[in-house]
């Protein structure tokens, strides 16, 4: 907990193991043994067939809240899950408590078909500002880790992003054409252009891992569910990298963002696929 006026730096000095250990016994207890055993009453549609939540995003969340909580006194929870039930809680994020902003399973649909590319994304953010994340691919046992101003890890690596390779196409991940509206897939068109690659996105959390490790070169995403981002544009900004939305300002997770935005190795990758984002390049 936060003890008299403990700041949430000294708070994660003392506790960023117990968030780890939270967030390992979640994926242990309550993701991993239904990985590639659901039944089909464990799998339910919200928003539309690629919309899909599952037993162990909801009970992943539960574990998650009562132990995030526990570990800071004061905090709220805004999980994926609960925000489904109860939009109105989102606003949490624009208030003075600390907040631990939860993606159970980042990549249901993957985590359904008994793929490998599903992580468990956990930020705690304050006024806007992303203090901390833990992103945890739980099939593969591997974790990312970032505070801010102290870099980003991978199980215990210091991670670089890089700057793309010379003459290279540039690695794009993409919104997937599932999730898009008609606006938002003319909106990513200009990335169909010579000198980039993009694809289809997968996972979120994993898709700014690849770009915080160098794999990938950049994202462009359309949507601003703070779940899926806080914790990796954090990864990637301690790694070296660069965010920026439309209009060519740092992504907010509190909200009112000119989209689609990306998260790149560097600053001049980003103003690159900005620039093509917005028509100008």
């Amino acid at each position: 907990m936060i003890e008299n006026n403990e700041t949430i730096d000294e708070f994660l000095a003392r506790h960023a193991d117990d968030v780890e250990e939270a967030v390992r016994k979640a994926a242990a207890q309550e993701i991993m043994p239904r990985w590639r055993r659901l039944a089909a009453d464990e799998v339910d549609q919200k928003a539309g067939p690629h919309d899909l939540v599952t037993d162990a995003d909801r009970k992943a969340e539960l574990y998650l809240t009562d132990a995030l909580a526990d570990l800071l006194p004061g905090s709220v929870v805004v999980g994926e899950e609960a925000v489904h039930a109860n939009p109105a809680s989102y606003e949490a994020l624009r208030g003075d408590a600390p907040v631990w902003i939860v993606d159970p399973v980042d990549g249901t649909r993957q985590f359904v078909r008994g793929e490998r590319g599903f992580c468990t994304l956990v930020a705690l953010a304050r006024h806007g500002v992303v203090h901390a994340s833990w992103t945890y691919a739980a099939a593969d046992d591997r974790l990312a880790t970032a505070v801010r101003g102290r870099g980003a890890y991978l199980d215990g690596e210091r991670l670089y992003a890089g700057v793309p390779e010379p003459g290279r196409d540039l690695r794009v991940a993409t919104s997937h054409p599932d999730y898009t509206t008609d606006e938002q897939k003319h909106d990513l068109l200009g990335l169909r252009t010579p000198g980039v690659a993009p694809r289809a996105c997968g996972s979120a959390g994993l898709e700014y891992l690849a770009v915080a490790r160098g794999e990938s070169d950049a994202t462009a995403f359309s949507w601003e569910a703070a779940w899926d981002h806080a914790a990796g544009l954090l990864l990637v900004e301690e790694a070296g990298g660069v965010h920026l939305t439309r209009t060519g300002v740092p992504f907010r997770v509190t909200g009112g963002n000119d989209l689609p935005f990306t998260a790149a190795r560097d600053a001049a990758t980003a103003r690159r696929v900005v620039g093509l984002l917005s028509g100008e390049a």
